[in-house]
């Protein structure tokens, strides 16, 4: 290989070191002490940072369970990877590290969500919310309920006006009509938190015909789901990460004459809004419906993923008038316009306007 080829997988390999070391010093870890946290000898988080070790995908995983960097030391390692293997399928196969067959975790973990698939979907005037999500305990103690949080909110970008109407219209227990099951096994749930906007239910790994606990090392999949007026539910459907989780699917189904226009974003506890790193996909199903699926296998613990829409076609049963959910802001044409358009000057401009997936583009 030559200098040229190694010289930004070396550049990438340094900032990925400089970004671990950062971490370790900001959590008050002595090298020592943090290789014992992710099951190392306890040289070797030195020799990693002097470089005399590459680094690997196991000790990139490790390294973000451990100091829970909100995503930024496996990014780093990311880049690293990305450059190594272009770099050595120059001279020969690629050269990425095979893939970590089970990811590692830290002891005394816990529950850990191993796949999740959220589906939101328009049904005759509501919205349908199922859930699955397949459960591993990496912890010590059996598991006996699981917590389920559901929070509306109609007009995000208007607290007040979203308060407002929750006070006047709030959420109920009754009208979710929730269910849920545990390997086919129906649960029984319990309400911890009420308000108008938000209910906090305990799934219990219980029935009347008795009780299926998670032990330790055991597997599982919990299903569930509730339904919800769209008069109550605003363009939106997120997901929060607040178990370690390896696979996440979020999906949202509309009927296609509704003509959906859906994007996504990413946020944290320490960092601004910003889009989805992947791109979402659509598919058209037979029935006549458009589904919009996201997935990811990097989602970091305390983030949250979020699809927003809008609607450009015909309006479904019970929907509430609000033209910010349908159409695209009017455009308003600065008053320097006005005089030139009674010159003419921009009916040209107007007439070559283009149209991009429904979108009118003006020219500039």
């Amino acid at each position: 290989m030559t200098t040229n080829d190694s010289s930004p997988v070396q550049r990438a390999s340094e900032t990925f070191v400089a970004e671990f070391a950062r971490w370790r010093v900001d959590r008050g870890m002595s090298k020592k002490q943090l290789a014992a946290a992710m099951g190392f000898d306890a040289s070797y988080v030195s020799h990693v940072e002097a470089r005399r070790h590459r680094p690997t995908e196991d000790f990139a995983r490790r390294a973000e369970a451990i100091l829970q960097s909100g995503g930024a030391i496996w990014q780093r390692y990311k880049e690293y990877d990305e450059l190594r293997a272009t770099a050595r399928s120059r001279v020969g196969p690629p050269g990425r590290d095979p893939p970590v067959p089970d990811q590692w975790l830290p002891p005394g973990t816990g529950l850990v969500v191993e796949r999740e698939t959220a589906r939101l979907s328009y049904v005759d005037g509501k919205y349908r919310c199922t859930v699955r999500r397949a459960l591993y305990n990496a912890g010590t103690e059996p598991i006996t309920r699981y917590l389920v949080r559901i929070s509306v909110d109609r007009y995000p970008d208007d607290p007040a006006r979203s308060n407002r109407h929750h006070h006047d219209h709030p959420l109920s227990l009754g009208e979710l009509a929730l269910v849920a099951s545990c390997a086919g096994e129906p649960m029984d749930w319990r309400a911890k938190t009420d308000r108008d906007t938000l209910k906090e239910l305990w799934l219990l790994f219980e029935n009347a015909q008795g009780r299926f606990p998670l032990y330790p090392g055991q597997r599982t999949t919990i299903a569930y789901s509730w339904h919800i007026g769209i008069d109550k539910w605003g363009n939106w459907f997120e997901r929060a990460i607040r178990l370690p989780t390896r696979q996440l699917t979020v999906e949202v189904e509309f009927p296609a004459q509704m003509r959906p226009v859906v994007w996504g974003v990413q946020t944290s506890l320490s960092a601004e809004e910003v889009p989805l790193r992947t791109p979402i996909t659509q598919e058209l199903s037979e029935d006549g419906r458009a589904v919009f699926s996201w997935h990811t296998e990097a989602a970091t613990l305390h983030d949250y993923y979020r699809l927003e829409w809008r609607f450009r076609g015909t309006r479904p049963e019970g929907a509430v008038e609000e033209p910010e959910d349908w159409a695209d802001p009017p455009f308003v044409e600065p008053a320097a316009r006005n005089g030139l358009r009674a010159a003419g000057v921009l009916d040209r401009v107007d007439r070559d306007a283009a149209a991009c997936d429904g979108r009118v583009l003006r020219r500039r």
